[in-house]
């Protein structure tokens, strides 16, 4: 009888544990079920991207969604109207901190990181950026990539492609965990005009 006291602890105490992991696992399901993925620019997009709404990162063609958001929408390599330059520094600032363009303009950003750590730059709302960078801290692991952003690793540049074609004041800023919070974010106004 002694025998099985340790077998039936051990068994009470692996199914305790399975239980824990099948509520966990069930809890992060509904966590990253599409609909919750999708608001967060997580996700795949429901229809095959066309080619015209490439981005481009590390010198490398990337197809993605050219899907409308509140800052604008994919832009096209051929339509780019101007280059804006943007470094991301280790001491989680971007240089320049305010960007101000045209409603109209498709803007190629290039994003150079001077740093020894992975960057990100990410254009929305306040809000869907706080919301983005809360996700981020509690799973810094997740990987990501919309049109709207663009990760770089250190010493390196990356670029992406956004057409701003609604005006309204955003904000621009690195999503890695810890580094939104840290104050690693800039303005951007698009100042109205022909959309």
């Amino acid at each position: 009888m002694s025998n099985q006291l340790p077998t039936l602890a051990n068994a009470r105490r692996t199914l305790i544990a399975n239980a824990a992991l099948l509520t966990g696992a069930a809890a992060l399901g509904s966590l990253f079920s599409p609909a919750v993925l999708a608001s967060a620019g997580h996700g795949t997009p429901a229809a095959p991207t066309p080619p015209s709404a490439a981005g481009v990162k590390d010198g490398k063609s990337k197809t993605l969604t050219p899907d409308q958001t509140d800052w604008g929408v994919a832009g096209e390599a051929k339509k780019i109207t101007r280059t804006i330059n943007v470094t991301a520094l280790d001491i989680m600032r971007f240089a320049p901190d305010v960007i101000t363009v045209t409603a109209g303009e498709t803007i190629k950003f290039v994003l150079k990181n001077t740093g020894k750590m992975r960057h990100e730059m990410v254009i929305g709302t306040p809000k869907a950026l706080t919301e983005h960078a809360q996700q981020m801290v509690k799973f810094p692991k997740m990987e990501h990539e919309q049109a709207y952003m663009v990760h770089v690793n250190p010493g390196k540049t990356a670029s992406m492609v956004w057409h701003f074609n609604r005006p309204g004041e955003f904000e621009f800023a690195c999503l890695i965990a810890g580094h939104y919070q840290a104050g690693m974010k800039g303005r951007l106004v698009v100042a109205s005009g022909k959309a």
